[in-house]
């Protein structure tokens, strides 16, 4: 075994697969989840922000990150 995480097996070192940037998501062009879109909007009315409801998992991850730093 290395001490080496970048080829690390996802499932004993989940935080590595954790960070995948959502632009390389496989699912990232389906529809945001119903957790993605409850926390989405949460954090619009808290920032002021407009809930867009159609975005894309991707896109809904890249928006809370955004939103969460603006609280």
């Amino acid at each position: 075994m290395t001490d080496d995480h970048t080829h690390a097996d996802p499932k004993t070192h989940p935080r590595g697969n954790a960070e995948k940037d959502p632009e390389d998501w496989v699912s990232g062009d389906e529809p945001m989840t119903g957790a993605q879109a409850s926390y989405l909007k949460t954090l619009c009315e808290q920032t002021g922000e407009t809930f867009e409801a159609e975005l894309t998992k991707a896109e809904a991850s890249e928006r809370i990150d955004a939103l969460k730093g603006a609280r």
